[in-house]
């Protein structure tokens, strides 16, 4: 039913909308985006939206998931990365392709087992999973080189910008639901810089766990 033709299809609407970097193309290309959408969903998994995946959260849309990926490698290949919102584990498979060490957290339990299972289903190895409080981060792991994060604060996080190794980057969305702006920050011996990157819209990112 998911044929390689409706891969190709995406991978040339990305490239149409400005995705350039080929690490990120390649990575987007092996990864089955329809086993990380319900059964029920599969036969659209390779169209450029957002698709829910419960409990009021969704699997990016493709482009967003090339377009961040994109901005967290653009200035160099990264070693050990952060990403702050699991979900369904797209993202994930994604990033796990282009650096070395990927720690991912998750604060729904029920959405982390099922995104585990798909992960190791695919053999990836270099990805270590945590229930936990994304907003917190996991300091016990860090500095990192980088930090991505797929969920939306009101404003940046500072205990994630202190997570970063100096020259580390964050890729981040931030606002209100109707006023989010994908973010690039920056950290620096005097604490950070940001670049705005384009209009996003994301779940907002909540604290606690569930």
């Amino acid at each position: 039913m998911i044929s390689q033709r409706a891969r190709d299809r995406l991978l040339q609407r990305l490239r149409d909308e400005g995705i350039t970097d080929e690490r990120v193309l390649a990575a987007m290309r092996e990864v089955p985006r329809h086993l990380f959408v319900d059964e029920a969903l599969a036969s659209r998994a390779y169209e450029n939206t957002a698709l829910p995946i419960g409990y009021s959260q969704t699997i990016s849309q493709p482009y967003i998931v090339a377009r961040m990926s994109e901005a967290l490698l653009e200035q160099g290949p990264l070693d050990t990365v952060l990403e702050v919102g699991t979900g369904s584990g797209y993202q994930t498979a994604v990033l796990a392709q282009l650096v070395e060490r990927l720690y991912s957290v998750e604060r729904i339990s029920a959405l982390l087992e099922v995104a585990k299972r798909r992960i190791r289903g695919l053999k990836m190895r270099n990805v270590r999973f945590k229930h936990t409080d994304g907003g917190m981060g996991l300091p016990e792991y860090g500095p990192f080189d980088g930090i991505l994060v797929t969920a939306a604060p009101e404003g940046i996080p500072r205990a994630l910008v202190y997570q970063l190794r100096v020259g580390g980057r964050m890729i981040i969305p931030v606002g209100a639901r109707r006023m989010q702006v994908l973010v690039r920050v920056t950290r620096t011996p005097e604490g950070y810089d940001k670049e705005i990157l384009e209009r996003v819209a994301f779940v907002p990112l909540l604290g606690g766990t569930a």
